[in-house]
């Protein structure tokens, strides 16, 4: 058999393989998340600040981490030991860290920081690792954004408003454009401070941002030009429930799922999942304009959340810190989010039912990632170590009544609520929640 039939073969075969892992662990992920089977495994302890930034390679068996103390450091999670650490090179808080896809042996590792830079660092045969610095932005650089199956290029989007282009085999930066705000009012910025940032993983040519914003923003890049000399930035489409246009506190985390929904946290307030087909158009202020005038509900505005078919998930706390928001399982049909209150949330994404929490650090939990494969989540937040979370009946289950340990409104309104220890001891033990639709 010649070759190129032999390695197509090898791909088809490998494609099957994977579809049967994937159909696989979302049937045990389903019987884990729908039963009493506690999920707790080990802490990776070796930081010494906060860790903001958890992400999996491809393969997901070494897990890669950066925290205050501006160090990376890569993890064999299954036996919870130290494959290589070293100095990110930034001089301030790392925010992100992530392999470049589609990498051979997984060497090359993106961050960026407070600092507003963004840097490349690259694992050499003996442990040596160097870093260079890629860009800078004039503020923070919360997180980078990848093309799945593309290992050269990447983006950023800073609190600066401004979004890069970066093509790794040129090492060049392309500034492409500005995120401007709709509001008009003399108190806001010209410019959106961006803290998320997301390619559609079926439409690469989709870039979405967000900030301290009313809007979750989509951009067709295909309108700009690498060479920098165009400044586009007007987004193709806009999303943001109809009661917060001009009434929220902005958005901390986005990401879409595997059939382009886009998934949305915003401070003080909830996670929506929105339909790619239902967002506000490139102009929502024209919207809000037609509506205000005529002194009429635009159809748009005022029609439900619901009937629009943008799903609602509540019951954790999003004010105090920087919170992503991620899908868990190998079909996006989970939702999960850390809390202010130290907990893990998992909801159902089709209906929006809260099925379990989990005590996942003494103060606030800011990062979850899942593995692509099997059923696994690691988390990190204010405390110095990454939690592993992975089906253990060792752990006898320990339901949790929220009602009396949590009250969200009583958290958003305390002053002191980041002090806020909701558990007895710090045994390693975890505290566990499920319910068949849990209000607050």
């Amino acid at each position: 058999m010649p070759n190129s039939e032999v390695e197509m073969q090898m791909h088809v075969n490998n494609s099957l393989l994977l579809l049967v892992i994937r159909v696989e662990t979302d049937k045990v992920l389903y019987l884990l998340l729908d039963r009493n089977i506690p999920f707790y495994d080990k802490k990776l302890n070796k930081h010494n600040g906060c860790v903001n930034t958890v992400s999996l390679n491809e393969n997901g068996n070494i897990l890669v981490s950066g925290s205050d103390d501006q160090m990376v450091i890569l993890w064999d999670w299954e036996v919870g030991t130290v494959r290589t650490s070293f100095h990110s090179g930034h001089k301030d808080n790392v925010f992100q860290a992530r392999f470049m896809p589609c990498t051979a042996h997984h060497q090359t590792i993106v961050t960026s920081a407070a600092d507003g830079e963004v840097r490349l660092a690259q694992l050499r045969e003996g442990g040596q690792v160097t870093t260079e610095l890629l860009a800078e932005h004039d503020d923070a650089v919360h997180k980078v954004a990848f093309e799945l199956q593309n290992p050269h290029v990447l983006y950023s989007g800073g609190e600066d408003g401004l979004v890069q282009h970066f093509d790794l085999r040129s090492k060049n930066s392309t500034k492409l454009f500005i995120c401007r705000s709709f509001r008009r009012r003399p108190t806001y910025t010209s410019f959106v401070n961006l803290m998320a940032i997301s390619i559609d993983p079926r439409n690469p040519n989709y870039l979405a941002v967000a900030g301290a914003d009313d809007y979750a923003r989509v951009y067709d890049i295909r309108k700009y030009k690498w060479d920098g000399s165009t400044n586009y930035g007007l987004p193709c489409e806009n999303f943001c429930p109809a009661h917060l246009i001009d009434h929220s506190e902005g958005i901390s985390g986005l990401c879409f799922s595997d059939s382009s929904e886009l998934l949305v946290s915003y401070m003080n307030e909830y996670i929506y999942l929105f339909p790619k087909d239902q967002g506000l158009g490139s102009n929502p202020v024209s919207l809000l304009s037609d509506s205000d005038s005529e002194g009429k509900s635009n159809s748009v505005l005022s029609t439900s959340n619901a009937s629009l078919g943008i799903k609602l998930y509540k019951g954790h706390c999003n004010r105090k810190t920087v919170k992503d928001v991620n899908f868990f399982g190998p079909y996006c049909d989970y939702v999960v989010s850390g809390s202010d209150c130290g907990r893990i949330f998992i909801w159902r994404k089709k209906d929006g039912i809260l099925l379990r929490a989990m005590k996942g650090d003494r103060h606030v939990v800011n990062c979850t990632v899942s593995h692509p494969h099997t059923t696994m989540l690691a988390s990190s937040g204010i405390e110095k170590d990454v939690k592993i979370w992975v089906p253990n009946t060792t752990h006898p289950f320990q339901p949790v009544n929220l009602d009396e340990g949590y009250d969200v409104e009583d958290l958003e309104n305390d002053d002191d609520s980041y002090d806020t220890d909701f558990s007895d001891s710090d045994d390693g033990t975890e505290e566990d929640v499920f319910a068949d639709g849990v209000t607050f």
